[in-house]
């Protein structure tokens, strides 16, 4: 039965939830374009944020972006929104200041470049160049640069009106109507003259003009389809959410502007035979922290707390901004004490496996990723050799970053991504659809892309979706799993001899994305999700049977992250996960918990043969096998997602560092 009621309000437009009407349906992906694209190798490691709002980096984004700006690497920072909202800088316990809304967003770029200072390690009252950049079209930004050491941070504010009502027009009446014109607004003291205007187009130029400018190797977005979510009307503006949905409207907004832009480069790009951009995304969830276990542990959560600290300020500092030295509404210890608890945890849209490795010609590794939005391949020159030849691309794109992957039964491999069918907003196609890149025989090479649908149709409930995590059975078939828009689990299965079944409901508790699937060693296939109070279990009664949801399994603390699951000798499988709030992995043997000493850290972990892969506290992949620890402290930071597989019985970790190229650890 259905879990919810489709929202069909005027509110619900504002929301964004209908601001797109879908297309007929298609039986195959169109091509986007064909694969054979030559892709730019040729890059310097650049990190690029689209924000809604001033502060959005330091509650969502971070450790992320922290671990990155460490390695040295140039941050640029773009910022939609002028964050004014309702013009009130309010200190608790003080009087309640008249409304100003130049001053409130003066104050909160003023606290951003405090706590971009100190992310720099300086004094956070350190002198920025604050000067004004040539957008295109007439159109410009302030522009505020800090370098310092070889390191550099670069901010960028649109600053267009920020949405705070049903009533007013912002971000997502833009996204939602082509025809509108939204203002800018000029914070106090700004460099800029006067306000500006933005059209749908013209603040996706504008993006396009950013990237192609500084050709970012990683591009972090916020969630362009946040989880449905009903709450009263009084529980929902106390929460600060869109009618419906678990988030600020205009990070919504934020984020399809943002992947509309990364697709009109790529396909700009792209055009008379130009090359791919060669960039990685990351999506962060946001107010969605609210409604879900907590996955930082004290020491991760208490420095990046600390962060936002100076940018709050107090108005006792003296800064030399007149208009105010932070946003003194989450100043001091408001972000560890707010009861939505949004800094307590750092969550990926898209969780799972960034990099599918397969054994290729003469024992030497084949990485597939997401690279420009689309399928890339790379082979090691060399057997565990750990140097990669040039990209090949596959197409299929645009593709979301985690990809799902299986063997099937006669030995071909199958690749599986979430592809965004046409995000364009103003009415335009807005759909989300399951792919599928199969090889045509063993070791050799692909047949055409096809789409697989969505198990949760409609224009509202197709965006909804997770990312695809297939496993092959021993019988030879294919079970495909995605969480769906009701926060279950949804399933299509390949037969043996390659027709595909239907979606099928599991049914089951809400549960959060990042699926474990694997196969036991009596042959059932087990999938194991985190859910709000325990780690929720779908499997068959025996090999070949279909799946259904089981009992909760509560032999361990709550989950914070997403399980991962491994088939022990006797049959069985066995559970790690992180706990809610906590460095310790659990680990679930034979129904009994206990912690792994010695593996703290945060974050998901990936399991094969009988190594467990991790992150420690400080960010550093490490690898446990019996009661060896392998830890990796050189070469480029490791991006979400690594993958870890067996090579010849040994460990080897294959992931994308910043600079968006493949890396292989062999611990």
């Amino acid at each position: 039965m259905r879990r919810r009621t489709v929202i069909t309000t005027a509110a619900a437009g504002l929301a964004l939830s209908a601001c797109s009407v879908p297309p007929p349906r298609r039986p195959d992906p169109a091509p986007d374009p064909a694969p054979g694209m030559p892709i730019s190798t040729a890059r310097r490691a650049l990190l690029m944020q689209i924000l809604a709002h001033p502060d959005d980096d330091l509650y969502f984004m971070n450790p992320d972006t922290r671990r990155v700006l460490d390695t040295g690497t140039p941050l640029v920072c773009v910022y939609l929104t002028a964050g004014e909202a309702d013009g009130l800088n309010k200190v608790p316990g003080r009087p309640r200041p008249a409304p100003d809304k130049a001053a409130y967003s003066s104050a909160r770029h003023q606290g951003l470049r405090q706590a971009y200072a100190t992310l720099l390690g300086l004094e956070k009252f350190t002198p920025w160049q604050i000067s004004v950049a040539e957008l295109g079209d007439g159109h410009l930004a302030e522009v505020n640069t800090l370098a310092a050491g070889g390191r550099r941070v670069e901010l960028v504010f649109i600053d267009t009106a920020m949405h705070t009502t049903r009533h007013r027009l912002g971000l997502p009446s833009l996204w939602h109507d082509r025809r509108l014109t939204l203002r800018t607004v000029v914070a106090e003291g700004s460099p800029l003259e006067r306000p500006g205007a933005y059209t749908y187009d013209g603040l996706v130029d504008v993006l396009v003009g950013l990237l192609e400018r500084h050709r970012p190797t990683v591009v972090h977005t916020l969630d362009p389809d946040p989880d449905i979510q009903h709450s009263t009307e009084a529980v929902r503006r106390r929460d600060s959410e869109q009618p419906g949905y678990s988030d600020h409207a205009d990070h919504t907004a934020a984020a399809c502007f943002a992947w509309a832009a990364m697709i009109r480069w790529v396909a700009r790009s792209t055009r008379d035979g130009g090359q791919v951009p060669g960039f990685a995304v990351t999506s962060f969830r946001g107010y969605y922290n609210r409604h879900w276990p907590k996955n930082l542990p004290p020491t991760v959560l208490a420095e990046k707390a600390a962060h936002l600290v100076p940018y709050g300020g107090s108005p006792d500092w003296d800064c030399g901004n007149p208009s105010g030295c932070g946003d003194y509404n989450v100043g001091g210890d408001r972000p560890l004490t707010n009861r939505k608890g949004w800094v307590r945890s750092t969550r990926h849209r898209y969780p799972g496996v960034r990099a599918v490795v397969t054994t290729g010609p003469g024992g030497r590794l084949d990485a597939y990723a997401v690279v420009g939005l689309r399928l890339v391949r790379w082979r090691e020159e060399e057997p565990a050799g750990g140097v990669w030849g040039p990209p090949v691309d596959l197409g299929g794109g645009p593709l979301a970053p985690a990809l799902g992957s299986a063997t099937a039964g006669d030995g071909t491999l199958l690749l599986f991504g979430l592809r965004f069918a046409g995000p364009r907003g103003h009415g335009a196609a807005d759909e989300r659809e399951i792919v599928l890149l199969a090889q045509s025989a063993p070791g050799s090479g692909f047949l055409a892309w096809r789409g697989l649908g969505n198990p949760s149709p409609g224009r509202d409930d197709g965006r909804r979706i997770g990312v695809p995590v297939a496993v092959t059975a021993p019988d030879g078939r294919t079970h495909l799993f995605v969480r769906n828009a009701e926060k279950g689990l949804s399933t299509r299965v390949r037969e043996a001899d390659r027709t595909w079944g239907e979606w099928r409901d599991l049914g089951g508790g809400e549960v959060q994305d990042g699926l474990s699937v694997v196969v036991d060693g009596t042959g059932r296939v087990h999938v194991h999700a985190a859910g709000h109070h325990a780690v929720h279990h779908w499997t068959q009664d025996a090999p070949g049977s279909e799946l259904t949801a089981r009992t909760q399994i509560d032999a361990g603390p709550v989950p914070g992250d997403a399980p991962t699951g491994l088939p022990a000798a006797d049959g069985s499988v066995d559970l790690f996960y992180r706990a809610q709030a906590r460095a310790v992995t659990t680990a679930v043997r034979d129904g009994v918990a206990t912690d792994l000493v010695g593996f703290d850290g945060y974050g998901e972990l990936a399991a094969a043969g009988p190594s467990l892969l991790g992150r420690t506290a400080g960010g550093q992949l490490q690898v446990l096998t019996g009661t060896r620890l392998s830890r990796r402290t050189r070469g480029p930071v490791a991006l979400d997602g690594a993958t870890l597989r067996l090579d010849d019985g040994r460990p080897v970790v294959v992931g994308l560092g910043q600079d968006a190229l493949p890396f292989a650890w062999r611990p």
